[in-house]
């Protein structure tokens, strides 16, 4: 699986890009949102993992972009927070996220939760 992480923070890119890459997969990083578009549209990761908490530019915005972009709206993007308040589940829904994760991210868990949304999207 090819992953595009989209995360401001460097201790969670890496903990994701860690992970990710353990487990036998591609992984991109961009650390901020600013080219987030351009990057997915260059590269069509199979799935893109989206923190919403960006400096300068909203994830929510970053997601809309990507939906909006005839190139990018193909690929499932999975929202990352600390903050369920700030972004109810429904505000990433109709953003166009497919999924979204809360932080701390179980780590075990991810790959499986990322393989089994590329799956049930491509079935």
């Amino acid at each position: 699986m090819d992953v595009l992480i989209i995360e401001d923070h460097a201790t969670d890119r890496k903990l994701l890009s860690v992970v990710l890459a353990t487990g036998g997969h591609v992984v991109h990083e961009r650390a901020s949102p600013e080219g987030s578009v351009e990057a997915a549209l260059a590269l069509q990761p199979d799935i893109i993992l989206l923190d919403l908490q960006l400096p300068r530019l909203d994830g929510l915005s970053v997601v809309r972009q990507l939906k909006a972009s005839e190139g990018t709206r193909h690929i499932p993007v999975v929202a990352i927070t600390a903050f369920p308040e700030a972004y109810p589940r429904d505000a990433m829904l109709s953003a166009g996220c497919e999924a979204y994760i809360l932080k701390p991210i179980d780590t075990r868990e991810l790959p499986k939760q990322l393989e089994q949304l590329i799956a049930k999207k491509a079935g």
